[in-house]
């Protein structure tokens, strides 16, 4: 007897398509002009700061790279600055040795196999050494406008803490996130979760009482406004002895 494999399943979005339009809506009142806080001036620009913030604040590779690209922002450029000068730029980031290597081999595959030019397409950008899906998500979005949805630390936790994408892999995230976002949000969709969870949804202590979502989010234990924690507090009045 043949054996069959059991359907993949995804968890449920607690979002409907006109309630997950409401909370971009919030969200886009909120921050209408969502952007990368990456400092870049061209696509290959953007490719090298990507892959260095893995595991490096966004304020930690702008300062590294406002000199790094001063000095280079081709590949051409980067070839001639080499490895050794690379990372003489980068060592305040984690993983400098590493990633100065990666920058340099990026570089070169860039040159011989494109062209000089950052590639367009998902496929190509995940073959450049240091670059996987979420690097490729924010340069096909940032760099060329296509409605790519990257999902790093804040992404997955906002998504998963409202109930619009709930899932156990960033992977099951985005593709929660691309099945509930209505398509007018989609290009600033990710800027949108990410600036949320970065300022506000934050990982230890959300700030529910200044969220502009707080309504539509499934997250039952709301923060309470410290300014009010102690005078009217989450249980009420307290009482006076």
């Amino acid at each position: 007897m043949p054996h069959l494999m059991a359907k993949a399943t995804h968890p449920r979005s607690k979002f409907t398509r006109a309630k997950a339009a409401e909370l971009f809506a919030a969200l886009a009142a909120d921050r209408p002009d969502p952007r990368t806080e990456l400092d870049f001036v061209n696509p290959f620009t953007l490719v090298v700061a990507v892959a260095l913030s893995a595991q490096a604040t966004d304020v930690g590779v702008n300062k590294a790279t406002k000199k790094l690209f001063a000095a280079a922002d081709t590949p051409e450029k980067m070839l001639a600055l080499g490895e050794e000068g690379v990372a003489a730029h980068i060592r305040t980031i984690g993983l400098w040795r590493n990633k100065a290597k990666n920058v340099i081999a990026l570089s070169r595959k860039i040159l011989e196999d494109f062209g000089g030019e950052v590639p367009r397409t998902r496929e190509a950008l995940i073959t450049l050494p240091g670059v996987g899906r979420k690097t490729a998500n924010v340069v096909l979005n940032e760099a060329f406008g296509e409605p790519t949805i990257a999902v790093d630390t804040h992404i997955f936790r906002v998504a998963n803490r409202t109930g619009l994408a709930p899932g156990k892999t960033p992977d099951q995230v985005e593709a929660g996130l691309e099945r509930i976002t209505p398509a007018e949000f989609r290009k600033g969709a990710h800027h949108w979760l990410i600036l949320h969870g970065r300022y506000v949804c934050k990982a230890r202590t959300p700030e529910c009482w200044q969220c502009a979502i707080h309504d539509l989010c499934a997250y039952k234990p709301k923060t309470p406004d410290p300014g009010k924690v102690g005078k009217l507090g989450p249980r009420g009045p307290r009482k006076v002895t």
